[in-house]
């Protein structure tokens, strides 16, 4: 299911975009920079909310790592 959304210009650019409607398909074409944009926000946001759950994790002390991946080669 799909929505109308509006937008107001100028009344120049609504001229310019008449010449060249026979290039350009401006439904598409907003459409998709609409969609690609409403993309590239919600990835940001989802990234800020992953760093956060991330910044409130406990540290691993210090070492933990090497221990576990030389316990992880020694069960071999």
């Amino acid at each position: 299911m799909s929505e109308v959304f509006s937008i107001r210009i100028s009344k120049d650019v609504k001229k310019k975009m008449e010449l060249l409607k026979d290039v350009v398909d401006w439904n598409e074409e907003v459409r998709r920079f609409i969609e690609s944009r409403v993309d590239e926000f919600y990835r940001s946001r989802v990234i800020e909310e992953v760093r956060s759950v991330i910044m409130k994790l406990p540290e691993t002390p210090r070492g933990s790592v090497t221990r576990y991946v030389r316990e992880d080669r020694d069960s071999y």
